[in-house]
């Protein structure tokens, strides 16, 4: 089979959301945020499993992806939406029973005018400058807000993922200010924020990356495992040329795998003659540049080329693959593509999808 295989071990994910809702104190409710198709490994996939766990509340940032989402988990769980509510989200918001998270007083009046008894939530911005209600508007709006009794009451940290930047101070000052005295569940933590320790956890936190693997959380298992076939091999001597500008140029003899995948199947074009793959423990780096659909790597020291090569997994992590990349984990597994056949182990069966 030419295809790539992308593996998604639900048991993994399983396994950081536990480790993650043991970060947080007692009472602090653990969420969980599934967007972009749940960071591209497949929502119909995790979010059931993580429902099954006992996650009662979940992320998404558009209302459609939202009125997905409820068809994939029943009429259970709260389903709230970052991007709030849009001119015409009001059929999708009522019939699919979405929370959204209410952005700033033209979004307040919308959803108070078309679904005036429906749930929502409120976003407040405590410093990030990107959604959510600034100080002086929150204080407008507060009263009549806080009398419709909204469902939850969030804000979102810009540099959780690093512990000693002063802005997590700020930001953690400036959304107990506005939130500190709601007698409404409250929400700053993302899976970063988590991890910065009980005076961030509010009662609910709302980890994305950590679920699949990713930084800041160092104790994540490896969710996703990338193997990508080797389709041809060749001798290549010294001083001779490998890929598209002829970037990469032997400096002894050696074997040249060419792999099938490439920058149409999200591999990040950046990393290349920077990026390494492995054979089993051993790290093979690519030559040359990521194509779209090949990948070329030198294998010369191996004594037998294996059928295919490992990108991210056991010995290499999606954040190091991004490192490579100079990007973040966050985009090489939401820039995964359709080509890849899936398959999903773990949770209550092992099932490809393809």
């Amino acid at each position: 089979m030419t295809r790539p295989t992308l593996t998604v071990d639900l048991d993994a994910l399983v396994a950081n959301w536990r480790g993650l809702d043991a970060a947080s104190g007692p009472g602090v409710e653990t969420a969980a945020v599934v967007k972009a198709d749940a960071y591209g490994l497949g929502a119909d996939r995790v979010a059931p499993v993580l429902a099954a766990e006992g996650v009662r509340r979940f992320f998404v940032a558009l209302a459609e992806e939202g009125a997905a989402l409820r068809r994939i988990l029943g009429p259970g769980p709260e389903i709230f939406v970052f991007s709030g509510h849009m001119a015409g989200d009001a059929e999708l918001i009522a019939g699919a029973r979405l929370v959204p998270l209410l952005n700033d007083a033209a979004q307040v009046n919308r959803h108070f005018e078309a679904l005036a008894d429906h749930p929502f939530g409120l976003q407040l911005d405590s410093g990030m400058n990107r959604l959510g209600m600034e100080p002086a508007e929150f204080a407008a709006l507060r009263d009549r807000l806080l009398a419709a009794r909204p469902r939850l009451v969030i804000s979102h940290l810009a540099c959780s993922d690093d512990p000693s930047d002063p802005m997590n101070a700020r930001q953690l000052k400036s959304f107990k200010e506005m939130a500190g005295d709601l007698d409404v569940p409250r929400s700053l933590a993302a899976t970063g924020g988590t991890l910065l320790g009980p005076d961030y956890q509010f009662e609910i936190c709302r980890p994305g990356i950590g679920l699949y693997g990713g930084q800041p959380f160092a104790r994540a298992q490896p969710v996703v495992h990338l193997d990508i076939p080797v389709i041809q091999t060749r001798e290549v001597a010294a001083g001779e040329a490998v890929g598209y500008g002829a970037t990469w140029i032997a400096s002894r003899p050696t074997r040249i795998a060419t792999l099938a995948a490439g920058y149409a199947d999200g591999i990040i074009r950046q990393m290349g003659n920077v990026a390494q793959l492995y054979a089993g423990a051993t790290p093979c780096p690519l030559a040359g540049r990521v194509s779209m659909d090949l990948l070329t790597v030198d294998v010369g020291h191996l004594d037998t080329v294996p059928d295919t090569l490992e990108l991210f997994g056991i010995h290499q992590s999606v954040d190091d693959v991004a490192a490579a990349a100079g990007t973040i984990g966050y985009e090489i597994l939401t820039s995964l593509g359709d080509r890849y056949a899936r398959q999903y182990s773990g949770g209550e069966t092992d099932r490809a999808a393809s």
